[in-house]
């Protein structure tokens, strides 16, 4: 059985909950090995903010560029059907001939990270037309009077009875911006996304 997408606890375990939110969609509960999902936690959630308290400045790049090696190798040595790849900066585009795009057609899913007031992981599950599906794992009420404008500008879309696959639909053309305005991924040399598969369903 697949297991509900899961939202952050926090304000900073937003690059562990996407990752573990990548396993949870591409795998079933009863396939998912316990190490992968302790592992993502001890090795998340590992930047200091400028006081120097570790954990809240979220997740490092470093930290996910790591998991994605320690991922393709586990999968390697336990005979489990996972594979991952790290993208940075350029690479970090979403065209119709692209990594990104091609690896959701092929049912995987990318874990990114964009803006959302600071940076932030979410994850990229599919693709209709011109925009793709999303679950973002920071909690809001689409009828919440204090939620943000932004969240209604053109592009953004609230998505809900799909728990297990979205909660937003973003175009494109808004997450390939070059600002850190809401779910865009900003300048080039801040991206950063992990494609990730279950080699058993990859198409």
């Amino acid at each position: 059985m697949k297991n509900l997408l899961n939202y952050q606890s926090s304000e900073y375990d937003c690059g562990p909950v996407s990752l573990t939110n990548a396993v949870r969609y591409l795998f079933e509960r009863e396939d998912i090995h316990p190490t992968i999902i302790k592992y993502i936690m001890l090795c998340c959630m590992d930047s200091y903010n400028e006081e120097g308290e570790a954990g809240k400045r979220g997740t490092s790049s470093s930290a996910m560029n790591y998991l994605s090696s320690w991922l393709n190798q586990f999968g390697k040595i336990k005979k489990f059907p996972i594979s991952c790849e790290f993208l940075s900066g350029r690479e970090v585009h979403i065209d119709q001939s692209g990594k990104i795009i091609c690896a959701l057609r092929q049912g995987g899913v990318v874990v990114v990270r964009l803006f959302l007031e600071v940076s932030h992981y979410v994850l990229l599950t599919g693709i209709e037309g011109d925009s793709l599906y999303m679950f973002d794992p920071y909690y809001e009420e689409e009828d919440d009077p204090e939620l943000s404008e932004e969240y209604g500008e053109p592009g953004i879309s609230f998505i809900s009875g799909q728990p297990k696959r979205a909660n937003r639909l973003v175009s494109i053309e808004r997450l390939n911006r070059t600002g850190e305005g809401f779910y865009e991924m900003g300048p080039y040399e801040l991206r950063e996304a992990m494609i990730v598969f279950n080699e058993q369903t990859r198409s």
